[in-house]
């Protein structure tokens, strides 16, 4: 592990998550070049704002849900070349049903200089603690369509309520949103905001 970097679960204790990347659920069809395992890695400083994250929302009533933390610079290599090769259609139905791969970069849902490379960026959702059922959004992690957008037309008043709660309190606690992915934040005060690693996750 790279100095300064920690898994989020060693100080975010109770949190729920599933690294997407590190399994065959994601929009790839299989585990991701650096995902050696399932857990979630992030700076320090993520870490501790997260910490803030999850007492404020367990006081409504909610935990968090973490999907992706850091991310190996081999990673978003790995998503390149997969955007060039020929469509097999295994996972557009479910991801990007109104978009080509080959567009993905182009069209914002996937950048080539990862913020999450720079080890404070975070995707997450918040589940009831009451039930453990994760609250509706409109929209599943990695859908890469209007619908996953903030200002998304189509969906029910109820999901925009419930992304408008986890905006809030990523706001309040530090973080910045992402127009086009209601589940991905940024740290404002990022350790290495002009860093971007490439270190495994082990």
């Amino acid at each position: 592990m790279e100095k300064g970097f920690v898994f989020l679960d060693e100080v975010l204790h109770g949190v729920r998550w599933d690294a997407k990347y590190a399994t065959w659920d994601n929009f790839t069809g299989k585990p991701v070049d650096g995902y050696e395992v399932n857990r979630i890695v992030g700076t320090h400083a993520l870490a501790l704002a997260l910490l803030e994250v999850q007492k404020q929302a367990a006081a409504l009533g909610y935990g968090l849900l973490l999907w992706d933390g850091y991310r190996p610079k081999r990673a978003v290599e790995c998503f390149l070349r997969w955007s060039e090769q020929p469509e097999n259609n295994l996972t557009k139905e479910r991801y990007y049903p109104n978009l080509e791969r080959t567009e993905m970069f182009a069209k914002g849902y996937i950048a080539s200089q990862s913020s999450h490379s720079r080890g404070s960026a975070i995707d997450l959702t918040l589940y009831r603690l009451d039930t453990g059922e994760l609250v509706s959004t409109g929209s599943s992690f990695d859908f890469m369509d209007k619908r996953s957008h903030h200002a998304a037309k189509g969906i029910t008043s109820m999901e925009a309520r419930n992304r408008r709660l986890l905006r809030s309190i990523m706001e309040n606690n530090g973080f910045e949103p992402y127009s086009f992915e209601w589940w991905h934040y940024v740290l404002r005060s990022e350790p290495y905001p002009d860093s971007y690693f490439d270190f495994p996750i082990l």
